[in-house]
């Protein structure tokens, strides 16, 4: 299966993001990507009065155009995470919604752990906006390979990952915006680790640049094999990665290094 993640640099410019969002997914397409993975908050990202007032429910137009995309491209879309507004809500929620090639909603996944940090010499709280999930999603592609659905800060949470492969996700996606300074220094670590412990492959598409003055994200985009290692990487730039998951090469691997049929739970409670 060929896979492609798409490296944004959102800003509160929801047009032209959206523009930017179908360039680059038209591009993986022509490329052979069957299934394209936006980044976190592809449709608005910024400070959080920018998210705010760009949220949307799932029927506006960053999903709108994904559905119509995804089956006129005949490819499974993750359209990363959107900021979604929620009707009768104060807050609104951080989520991710995989398309089929069909055009129909395949899953949708709310971001289950909040963003409530202080890194590079900034506060975050994500919280203050947006209200977490609480549902682990496996999603499965029109050719049946299960997907597990997480949204970036997910990624620090190994215990999400776990669930999701002994619940039988062979990919794991990580739309994200990791900052500047995490990207830098625990990025590549957090996604070989996920990919290894759980003999999954990981898709990780990230945003890169500066969306709002102070808030930026490293890019870096990459996927990872289920040994951990690299088999993509994108430029500094917004642009796409592609590669080619093996799930014979998978296969091989849990079965020579059975890790995951190896664990013990009744020796974990």
């Amino acid at each position: 299966m060929r896979v492609a993640t798409v490296q944004l640099t959102s800003t509160h410019d929801k047009d032209a993001n959206l523009e930017r969002a179908d360039a680059l997914t038209r591009r993986a397409a022509t490329a052979g990507a069957e299934l394209v993975v936006l980044p976190e908050k592809w449709n608005v990202l910024g400070d959080p009065e920018a998210i705010r007032a760009g949220a949307e429910p799932l029927d506006g137009p960053a999903l709108t155009w994904a559905r119509a995309t995804a089956r006129e491209l005949g490819i499974d879309l993750v359209a990363g995470s959107i900021a979604e507004s929620v009707e009768g809500e104060g807050k609104g929620a951080n989520t991710s919604v995989h398309v089929g090639r069909d055009g129909q909603d395949r899953a949708i996944y709310r971001k289950i752990h909040m963003f409530d940090v202080e890194v590079g010499g900034r506060a975050y709280e994500e919280s203050a906006i947006e209200t977490p999930g609480d549902e682990i999603v496996i999603t499965h592609t029109d050719d049946d390979v299960p997907l597990g659905m997480s949204v970036c800060y997910d990624l620090r949470f190994p215990e999400l990952y776990r669930v999701l492969a002994v619940r039988g996700a062979r990919v794991l996606l990580v739309p994200s915006a990791f900052t500047l300074a995490t990207t830098r220094d625990h990025w590549e670590l957090l996604l070989r680790a996920r990919a290894i412990e759980n003999q999954a492959f990981v898709v990780a598409p990230n945003q890169i640049g500066e969306h709002a003055p102070g808030y930026r994200s490293g890019g870096r985009s990459m996927v990872v094999d289920p040994w951990g290692l690299v088999l993509a990487t994108a430029a500094d730039d917004e642009t796409i990665a592609v590669a080619d998951l093996s799930l014979e090469r998978q296969d091989d691997i849990r079965r020579r290094l059975p890790s995951l049929a190896n664990r013990r739970p009744e020796a974990y409670a």
